[in-house]
């Protein structure tokens, strides 16, 4: 196959035969050939400090010496063999020993397979049928995630707004939406509709958005308490807010969480953990044909992902490494504020230290319509500002990772700066 260095001829091949002429993902104009630690190089050769890091699962940085070296161990011995494997079931003794909610394990090869088995694992369990997300919140592309994910209108709660075509009607009855950070409002919901909820489905921190002090722990007591399941959505938290993930971090135990992109070191894997009486629908000597969900994959436990996977997770538990990621976390977050506020440019630092981003807004941001009344157009310009300055950063979300050097850092300080004083002469 030849070579080609040129992005423009790149796109123009892309766009004859992919639709809008990408992925779907990531801007289609941008065509990235390789990555190591936190730069990746487009086929042009420019060069970019890394704050997407594949959207997430690349914490520790591209091409890891360690994980490749995992990974090229395994490969000899075979790409998928559609049975256990040895990789697969020590990764997940890792994560069920690490994951306060996890007993037991299932894989698949996205995190939007397993937010879908999950809601469809509640709906089995409990013999319900509607499931409760919050408006704004990502849980992957089945049809029920596609409710009221980025709604440009906006509909009375608990009303779900499809932001897709091509979904049946009858999903979309079978979903309520409530506003993230409302207490009262889900009391009430639940109140009403408890009866037939299956589950609630929740980013711990939605999108960037934290949970308010106690919001996380009244859903917690409001699902006991109606008796629904309650599911974390951590196919981003997930071994990234610490060691058990966000529900270490925020001291809340789901009955079941979603987990993907980390526990794969970069390699299509997630997996669905929790309670073992729920899990064991998945069981049908357990629960018999009429209580089991069936579920397979291909690809699902994969040996070659299972050993990135575990290969990144006995990085991440060597001692400080978490801290670290925090650390570098803050920096990169002073330097964002400290050049916008320095400038006079209105803004919130909305998220965590492992995963945040700049809303250019006025007003405090605690749900979705917070978001969506923001400058969208400002975060898309400093995100364009950044890049022309070799950073890769995508508007609405920043990733730190354990590859950035302090050379890096530098670069990344020079960068704001520049995409600040862009911003300012607008």
């Amino acid at each position: 196959m030849n070579r080609i260095h040129n992005p423009v001829e790149w796109a123009d091949r892309a766009r004859a035969v992919l639709p809008a002429g990408g992925f779907g993902n990531f801007d289609p104009g941008l065509v990235i050939e390789s990555g190591e630690c936190a730069r990746v190089r487009d086929v042009d050769g420019q060069e970019y400090v890394d704050l997407l890091i594949g959207s997430g699962p690349m914490v520790l940085g591209h091409s890891h010496p360690e994980v490749m070296e995992a990974v090229f161990d395994a490969l000899p011995h075979g790409q998928t063999f559609f049975a256990n494997n040895p990789r697969g079931i020590e990764l997940a003794e890792v994560i069920c020993a690490a994951v306060p909610c996890a007993e037991l394990l299932r894989y698949v090869s996205t995190g939007g397979e397993a937010d879908m088995y999950a809601m469809r694992l509640a709906r089995a369990f409990t013999g319900r049928e509607k499931i409760v997300k919050f408006e704004g919140g990502y849980h992957g592309m089945s049809a029920e995630a596609q409710m009221s994910l980025a709604p440009e209108r906006f509909a009375n709660f608990p009303h779900a707004v499809p932001d897709s075509a091509g979904i049946p009607r009858a999903v979309q009855d079978g979903m309520l939406i409530a506003p993230f950070n409302d207490p009262d409002f889900i009391r009430d919901l639940l109140a009403e509709h408890g009866q037939d909820i299956a589950g609630i489905i929740v980013e711990p921190l939605q999108r960037i958005i934290p949970p308010e002090p106690g919001f996380l722990q009244l859903l917690r007591e409001e699902a006991d308490r109606h008796g629904i399941v309650l599911i974390f959505d951590e196919v981003v938290t997930g071994f990234r807010f610490a060691w058990g993930g966000a529900q270490e971090h925020y001291g809340v135990t789901p009955d079941l969480c979603t987990l993907g992109k980390i526990i794969g070191g970069g390699f299509p894997l997630a997996a669905i953990a929790g309670r073992a009486d729920i899990m064991a629908h998945f069981d049908k000597t357990a629960v018999g044909p009429d209580g089991w969900l069936m579920m397979t994959g291909t690809l699902s436990g994969n040996p070659v992902a299972a050993a990135a996977g575990l290969k990144t997770l006995e990085v991440l538990a060597r001692e400080g490494q978490f801290d670290r990621l925090r650390t570098l976390g803050r920096h990169l977050m002073v330097s964002m504020t400290t050049a916008l506020s320095g400038r006079g440019i209105e803004h919130r630092l909305v998220g965590d230290e492992t995963l945040f981003d700049l809303v250019f807004t006025d007003r405090n941001v605690r749900d979705y319509r917070d978001t969506a009344a923001a400058d969208k157009a400002r975060g898309a310009a400093f995100a364009k500002a950044l890049l022309a300055h070799g950073v890769l950063k995508p508007p609405g979300k920043t990733y730190p990772s354990l590859a950035l050097s302090e050379a890096d850092l530098s670069h990344v300080d020079r960068a704001v700066a520049a995409a600040a004083d862009a911003l300012l002469a607008a």
